[in-house]
């Protein structure tokens, strides 16, 4: 058995075609919830999402986001409604008092679904009602994620990193700005001062995610700050880390990030935006893979390899990497 970590696409691209060296029923994921909102009512995983469409074959791989194929009549309505109607647009963090308010789980995450400015496809949709309906019929995230992977038809085990909500907060020169205003709402704009992630100090993990953390774990090329970050904000994550053998795989290829805000959110919180910078974050990890390009010396093991992953191919060679450099460790 193997525990991937995920967070954004790098991990789930590297799952995408790692199957025959980690086959779905031997592994289990646990997705970072930091970047998780409440939406017009419904709470949206990005994270977790990903993994459920991913392994229920139903992912968009050309985004990395939502349901391949998926229609928007709902989306395209609401963005109709606030046109006609004057109603502002744009990212609406609903007021302070609105984030304490209801469900626990969607604290500090509330946005008004008026013309939402995340793309929500209807069937996409119908996951998050289901999802939301279910929590606020007193089951826990985990129970709720355990029975929309049933609904999928999942193989892997998914698990949320915690039941509890934790809150990615970007702060920034204009203020403070949740993950995925300052991402999706604000294109990465303005620049990075520091990350919170709130309720973390409350927060702690589940006995299955404990138990998944007790075999061997893979960190893919996830963003260390934003993905992975509020994993190792959790009580009982880091420590649970110490303890097994730990791989990850570099997003950077030195100082150059094959995708996505990690460059700019390491600097933010004052990391080198590089391979050196991601094994300072990572002092639990007993062994990297690096990309061939990739002259970083580490005080640990390296295995080396081409670490792009653009098609599936690509997949299947960094997840030999891998398994070779848990041979090294396990």
């Amino acid at each position: 058995m193997v525990t991937f970590l995920a967070g954004g696409t790098g991990t789930p691209k590297l799952l995408a075609g790692s199957s025959d060296v980690f086959s779905p029923a031997t592994t289990t994921v646990v997705a970072n919830t930091g970047d998780d909102i409440e939406l017009g009512g419904h709470l949206v995983c990005p994270d977790l999402d990903t993994m459920l469409f991913l392994d229920g074959g139903e992912l968009d791989r050309e985004t990395w986001w939502g349901i391949a194929d998926d229609s928007a009549e709902t989306h395209d309505e609401l963005h109709r409604l606030a046109g006609e109607a004057g109603l502002r647009t744009g990212p609406q963090f609903l007021p302070e008092a609105a984030q304490t308010a209801g469900r626990d789980i969607a604290r500090w995450r509330r946005f008004s679904g008026v013309a939402e400015f995340m793309h929500i496809g209807d069937r996409d949709r119908a996951v998050h009602i289901t999802r939301t309906s279910l929590l606020d019929s007193g089951h826990s995230l985990t129970e709720v994620t355990r029975r929309l992977a049933d609904a999928f038809g999942l193989d892997r085990r998914l698990l949320p990193m915690s039941d509890d909500p934790v809150a990615t907060m970007i702060q920034t020169p204009d203020g403070e700005l949740h993950f995925q205003e300052w991402w999706v709402g604000r294109n990465g704009e303005p620049p990075v001062e520091a990350v919170d992630f709130r309720g973390s100090n409350e927060a702690t993990t589940t006995d299955a995610v404990r138990e998944a953390l007790s075999d061997p774990v893979v960190i893919g090329p996830s963003n260390p700050v934003t993905s992975i970050g509020p994993m190792l904000a959790v009580d009982g994550i880091p420590e649970a880390l110490d303890e097994t053998p730990v791989v990850a795989v570099s997003p950077f290829v030195e100082d150059r990030v094959f995708s996505g805000p990690a460059a700019d959110l390491m600097a933010g919180v004052g990391r080198a935006p590089s391979t050196a910078g991601v094994a300072e974050a990572y002092p639990f990890a007993d062994a990297f893979v690096l990309d061939t390009a990739d002259g970083t010396e580490l005080d640990r093991p390296v295995v080396r390899t081409d670490t792009s992953l653009d098609i599936h191919a690509d997949a299947d060679r960094v997840a030999r990497a891998v398994e070779t450099a848990l041979a090294e460790v396990v």
